[in-house]
C-alpha cells in the first residue's frame, strides 16, 4: 500500500515515521495509509516496534518522533499532546491497562466524556441518569454493573481490564481506534465478548489499527489489510489472508522470503 502521497480520503496517515526511545531508534520508516470504513492488522513479533507505533500515533511522551508525519483528517498531530488527539478523535486500547486506586469507574467515565466530548454533553444527563447509563453499557460487554462502583482497574482480572477498554471505546466513540494486544490475557469466551464489543462500534465513518501477536482475533475482527512489522519497517503488506499464513508458516517465513518487495 503506498502512501507517499497524501490522500484526501485518509483518515489517519502515516509518512516516514522514525521513532527513538531513550536514544535507541525503534521505528525506522513507517508508511501506512487508513481511510473510514477500514480495518488494518499490523502483525510481527515481539520486540519488532508494534506497541511502539501504537504509543507514538497516541502522543506518550517517552516515545520521540525524529522523522515523519502522522496526519490525522489531513492535519499534522506529531508534536500536539496525548489529550489534544483524544479529543480529536484517536483512542488507544492499551496492552497493560494501568490501576487508578481512588477514582471510580463512574467518575473515570464521566471526566473521560466530558474531556472528549465537552461539558455540554456530560451535563445533558443527571449523575443518577449517568450512573443507571452507565451501568446498562457495563452489563452490555459481559460485566457486572457493580463494576461502575470499583477504583479504575483495580483488581480487575485480565479480562476484566480489556472489556473495560472495550467499553471506553463504545462510548468515547473516537474516529479511529488504535487496539494493542487486545487479545493478550482473554480466553475464548472473552475473547469473542470483547470482538464483538469491537465490531459494534465500527462502521463506515471509522477506522480500527489492531496490534496482534496471532491470528485469533482476527477471526472475529476481520481486517481489510494485513501488515507485518519487523525490525522496526513494514517489509510485507496483504489481506486476511497473510494472517492465515503467518499462522502456519511463522515470521521466519517472512524472513527467508525477503518480504513481499524484498525488503526485511
Amino acid at each position: 500500500m503506498n502512501s507517499a502521497v497524501k490522500d484526501s480520503k485518509s483518515l489517519l496517515l502515516i509518512r516516514d515515521l522514525h521513532v527513538s526511545v531513550e536514544g535507541k531508534e525503534i521505528l525506522k520508516g513507517i508508511d501506512l495509509d487508513i481511510k473510514r470504513g477500514e480495518i488494518h492488522a499490523i502483525m510481527g513479533p515481539n520486540g519488532s516496534g508494534k506497541s511502539t507505533l501504537a504509543m507514538a500515533i497516541m502522543g506518550h511522551p517517552s516515545y520521540r518522533i525524529e522523522k515523519g508525519e502522522i496526519l490525522l483528517k489531513g492535519e499534522d498531530i506529531s508534536r500536539l499532546p496525548a489529550d489534544e488527539r483524544a479529543r480529536l478523535g484517536l483512542f488507544l486500547c492499551f496492552q497493560y491497562p494501568v490501576s487508578v486506586e481512588g477514582v471510580s469507574v463512574a467518575n473515570f467515565m464521566r471526566s473521560a466524556l466530558s474531556a472528549v466530548k465537552g461539558r455540554e454533553f456530560i451535563e445533558k444527563m443527571s449523575i443518577p441518569r449517568f450512573k443507571l447509563y452507565l451501568k446498562e453499557r457495563i452489563k452490555e460487554i459481559g460485566l457486572n454493573p457493580e463494576l461502575a462502583k470499583r477504583y479504575v482497574n483495580d483488581g480487575f482480572s485480565g479480562g476484566e481490564k480489556k472489556r473495560f477498554e472495550i467499553l471506553q471505546l463504545q462510548l468515547l466513540e473516537p474516529e479511529i481506534a488504535i487496539l494493542d494486544e487486545m487479545d493478550s490475557g482473554l480466553d475464548i469466551d472473552a475473547l469473542k465478548i470483547a470482538s464483538d464489543g469491537v465490531m459494534k462500534y465500527f462502521n463506515p465513518e471509522r477506522a480500527i489499527l489492531m496490534i496482534t501477536h496471532y491470528q485469533r482475533i482476527l477471526n472475529y475482527v476481520k481486517p481489510h489489510f494485513v501488515h507485518v512489522l519487523m525490525d522496526g519497517k513494514i517489509v510485507q503488506s496483504g489481506g486476511l489472508e497473510l494472517s492465515q499464513q503467518l499462522e502456519e508458516k511463522g515470521y521466519q517465513w517472512v524472513k527467508e522470503n525477503g518480504g513481499k518487495d524484498g525488503k526485511v
